[in-house]
């Protein structure tokens, strides 16, 4: 009797539990500490959990960990070979490793990636992370690694019809990186229409308006005059989202508003998300100007002590900015220790190494 009880509550319990276990929400929105407690913790419980190993490998390669988010994308595939998530996973891992390597056998590696994505949007046609990378990639790839602009709308018309906003967006990107901004922008601003507060969506736009496309269709002047009208209208709809605070300092920067810069970001450090992300761009803006030098120097410290979030750069990123600070700092010992550091962390960071040149040239 008490098997005929206890087994069908058990089994709505944990039918519960998967059912509540959504990872692709908390990825899509840049939570990859969250994500990756929340998978830990999940497979302490269970190791074979499919969904929890893919989850893992997703966070870990925006950790920039990506030795450990192969293996656990791979032991995610061995537990279920059709898993999405998995194969984006893998897919993050192979081409951070590659973007790590830098040499001809990292093209395989990209290639691989591409060939992951593709299968992943074949089994679940509803994933919108892996349309979003798959367009990127495709634009971003030369031709003779498979690169299609063609291929690139492509799959944003796909994402449209799954989340429109994300689907203009990636739309909007494709034609900026091609060097159409006045073709881009309409796209954007339909994106931002859908979904004003969506900090992806927000740090896209920005972050476009910031580039080459931009500059030449509108001229310098009046680029500038529109990244600081954009981020300041934007920022009180993600004035708490770490990664969009982050892009409209960076716009402000710039604009060359960079006391502005500095402002919007110290404020915002005690409410947002992600503070790691707000002390790392402050660093950024110290190590770039001399602006505040010994406050921003502090933040990197304070952070490099830190649970780091994922999309940052990592800690090799954190230690480059350290050293540029210090270098300006004419503290030039603890300079070459941080570029040191970086590279520790990742032996072919082109800042950390010219950092390091840069230093032993004064020795």
């Amino acid at each position: 009797m008490f098997r005929l009880y206890v087994l069908p509550i058990l089994c709505l319990v944990l039918g519960a539990q998967e059912a509540t276990y959504q990872p692709r929400i908390d990825i899509e929105q840049g939570r990859f500490l969250k994500v990756l407690a929340d998978s830990d913790a999940r497979l302490a419980q269970n190791s074979g959990d499919a969904l929890a190993h893919a989850a893992r490998a997703q966070a870990l390669s925006a950790l920039t960990r990506f030795n450990e988010a192969l293996e656990s994308a791979q032991r995610s595939l061995e537990l279920n070979p059709a898993l999405a998530d998995a194969l984006v996973g893998r897919s993050m891992a192979k081409a951070g490793t590659a973007l790590q390597l830098r040499n001809l056998s990292s093209l395989s590696r990209v290639s691989q990636a591409m060939g992951d994505l593709k299968t992943a949007v074949q089994i679940d046609p509803e994933y919108a992370l892996a349309w979003m990378t798959l367009g990127l990639g495709y634009e971003q790839l030369p031709g003779l690694l498979g690169g299609s602009s063609k291929k690139a709308l492509e799959c944003a018309e796909r994402l449209k019809q799954i989340q429109p906003a994300r689907g203009n967006l990636l739309h909007g990107r494709i034609l900026s990186m091609r060097g159409r901004w006045n073709q881009a922008e309409p796209f954007f601003m339909k994106a931002l229409t859908v979904a004003p507060g969506d900090p992806e969506i927000v740090s896209g736009y920005l972050d476009e308006l910031g580039e080459d496309a931009a500059k030449r269709a509108l001229g310098e002047e009046v680029q500038k005059q529109k990244l600081a009208s954009e981020a300041i209208r934007l920022l009180p709809l993600v004035k708490t989202q770490a990664r969009a605070v982050e892009s409209v300092s960076q716009a402000l920067f710039n604009a060359d508003r960079v006391s502005e810069a500095w402002q919007v970001a110290i404020e915002a450090l005690q409410n947002v998300d992600a503070p790691s992300i707000i002390k790392l761009q402050l660093g950024k803006l110290s190590a770039r100007t001399g602006f505040n030098s010994e406050q921003g120097l502090a933040l990197l410290d304070q952070a490099a002590n830190e649970p780091l979030e994922g999309g940052t750069g990592g800690f090799a990123t954190l230690h480059w900015r350290r050293g540029q600070i210090l270098m300006g700092l004419n503290k030039i010992e603890p300079a070459r220790m941080a570029a040191l550091q970086a590279l520790s962390f990742d032996s072919k960071h082109r800042g950390a190494k010219e950092l390091l040149d840069n230093i032993n040239k004064l020795r």
